[in-house]
């Protein structure tokens, strides 16, 4: 698809009051978005440049229309709250994040956009914009999208090794894991998955375990009436003290206190 003058308007499908998708590049003139709104943007990539996502928190502060992704890209407007009903998505969490897009999502985003102009142009494109967004929202929800490198330097199946091992760990939190046994089950070397993990998920391999195994105690604090010692225990800690200090640097008060205020409130 070639790329559109700047000064033809840009190609906008109202799929809902809650949801616009963008076309190419343009004159945004006219253009309404819905309100507090976060913003995809899928580009589809060419030889030497992978097929990626860009989520942004905050669609109105981006350049919007400006050849940023490069001209045949595609993005959704989507408020916040649609987001977060139907996907469960946390924006913020998600802003300025860049995953590889899967083939089945570049099949229904290069169907959305080639599709040519007639009179079912629209419905299609509405269609299609859904199934993407969907499809999105599964992915991430899932932890099967892969994320960009920031610098680039991880290729795309020791990326794919590095989900691997993150899924290891949301799965198998409650075992012993090492970093030997990590690297060993994923395929990978011990140095990359240090490395490559820092990089790509921004803490540390036993930072990530630490927040899943705090997260499962957490949630086992308020909906079940099993003793404090014994969640540490079950999550990981040897002796309740370490349990303890470990909790209250993550939410500020001890198990106890964390299970009395939630109830209380």
């Amino acid at each position: 698809m070639e790329a559109l003058p700047k000064q033809t308007p840009i190609q906008a499908v109202i799929v809902a009051p809650e949801m616009t998708t963008l076309i190419g590049i343009g004159d945004m003139d006219g253009v309404v978005l819905p309100a507090e709104s976060a913003l995809l943007v899928y580009n589809f990539g060419g030889v030497g440049t992978p097929a990626t996502l860009r989520i942004a928190h905050d669609a109105a502060v981006e350049p919007l229309g400006e050849a940023v992704e490069g001209p045949a890209s595609i993005s959704f407007v989507v408020t916040h709250e649609v987001m977060g009903r139907l996907f469960g998505w946390d924006s913020a969490a998600e802003h300025g994040r860049r995953y590889h897009l899967t083939s089945e999502q570049r099949a229904i985003g290069l169907a959305l956009r080639d599709y040519p102009a007639g009179t079912f142009c629209e419905a299609y494109r509405t269609g299609k914009s859904i199934e993407l967004l969907c499809e999105t929202g599964r992915l991430l929800a899932s932890g099967e999208l892969i994320p960009v490198a920031a610098d680039g330097v991880l290729s795309l199946a020791d990326s794919r090794r590095l989900v691997d091992a993150r899924r290891i760990i949301d799965e198998r939190w409650s075992e012993k894991l090492t970093l030997d046994g990590l690297a060993r089950a994923c395929g990978i070397n011990r140095a990359k998955l240090t490395r490559g993990f820092r990089e790509l998920y921004h803490c540390t391999v036993a930072e990530a375990l630490a927040e899943r195994r705090l997260a499962e105690a957490s949630r086992r604090l308020l909906s079940t009436d099993l003793p404090v010692s014994k969640i540490g225990y079950e999550s990981g800690y040897l002796n309740n003290a370490s349990f303890a200090r470990a909790f209250g640097r993550r939410f500020g008060v001890s198990p106890s206190e964390y299970r009395g205020r939630t109830l209380a409130a």
